[in-house]
């Protein structure tokens, strides 16, 4: 090995690369794991040394400052889509306390509710059940100007049903198989399709899920099929490398996140949204306000007694 290529491999392990001097220009390397430039040899590059990377914290000011800007993009993403009627699915997918969850509440938070839909599916009813296995989630297809962003979506099939054995090997198999053709449906059909794998390791997992035993107000986020998932590392694992090579198609790539620190995957996952959808800033009307009308003389409010009136707690 030559000295160049030394420190080539060198730079790997390093936290400080240059991809986090700007985190609102997340590089390819981080995201989609295929840079040549990340590894002389990038077949031997695997989801494990992408946890050596990114340990450091952000300082709680670089992040809500980073966070300030991207939330100012979103909205310009926004009156784009209801300006051209455009109809966006982004899919959450990952390990449990990967933080999926926080992602999704940055970047519906600043948005409308109305445009902006986050789809959270329960178990399939006895009903969905007997249903083609895409169907309830089509229902929840957006229609024009509008953004859905899936909590989990149809990939379900390929994680947790199939490692749990809540679906037969028949259904997995089929799922594998038709789903590539499915999500090719959605986007010829005009629909802006990402899909984000939220990677997390084993150690950085477990202290999640200790963290939300301990907190009362965590602690409803861990369910007994966390606990579970525990003990079926290797099995999500192998699931999830058998997802992505069935699934990570040229019209619908996986994109991968690395979770191990929330505040830089937030960061880093809306800047590739933003990156991935060729919006532009909409000229907006200037609005203008009349001169607001006098209460007339005439009108008289009801007395307060007839109203129940919420007391000053505070």
């Amino acid at each position: 090995m030559t000295q160049s290529t030394k420190r080539k491999a060198k730079k790997i392990d390093s936290p400080k690369g240059s991809a986090n001097k700007k985190l609102n220009r997340p590089s390819k390397k981080r995201i989609t794991l295929k840079s040549s430039t990340a590894n002389p040899n990038p077949q031997d590059f695997t989801i494990d040394d992408l946890h050596k990377e990114q340990k450091q914290d952000l300082s709680k000011q670089r992040y809500e400052k980073e966070l300030k800007k991207l939330f100012l993009e979103l909205v310009k993403l926004q009156e784009w889509i209801v300006t051209t009627k455009a109809r966006v699915v982004i899919i959450f997918e990952g390990r449990d306390a990967a933080g999926k969850g926080g992602v999704i509440k940055r970047i519906s938070e600043q948005l409308n509710p109305r445009v902006c839909r986050i789809a959270a599916l329960g178990t399939p009813s006895s009903k969905e059940k007997t249903q083609w296995y895409f169907q309830r989630y089509v229902s929840n297809l957006p229609a024009g100007g509008e953004i859905v962003l899936f909590d989990r979506s149809w990939y379900n099939r390929a994680g947790v049903e199939h490692v749990m054995g809540f679906c037969t090997d028949d259904e997995y198999k089929d799922f594998l198989h038709s789903c590539p053709e499915f999500e090719n449906i959605l986007v010829r059909s005009g629909i802006i399709l990402l899909k984000y794998w939220f990677s997390v390791s084993d150690e950085i997992q477990e202290i999640r899920f200790r963290d939300r035993a301990k907190n009362p107000l965590k602690r409803w986020k861990l369910s007994p099929m966390d606990l579970q998932s525990r003990d079926k590392w290797v099995e999500y694992s192998k699931a999830k490398d058998a997802m992505f090579m069935h699934t990570d198609t040229i019209h619908a790539p996986w994109y991968v996140v690395n979770a191990d620190v929330k505040e830089r995957a937030r960061l880093n996952c809306i800047s590739h949204i933003l990156q991935k959808i060729p919006y532009h800033s909409i000229k907006l009307s200037e609005i203008k306000f009349g001169k607001r009308k006098k209460i007339p003389s005439s009108y008289v409010r009801p007395p307060m007694i007839t109203q129940h009136i919420v007391p000053d707690f505070f």
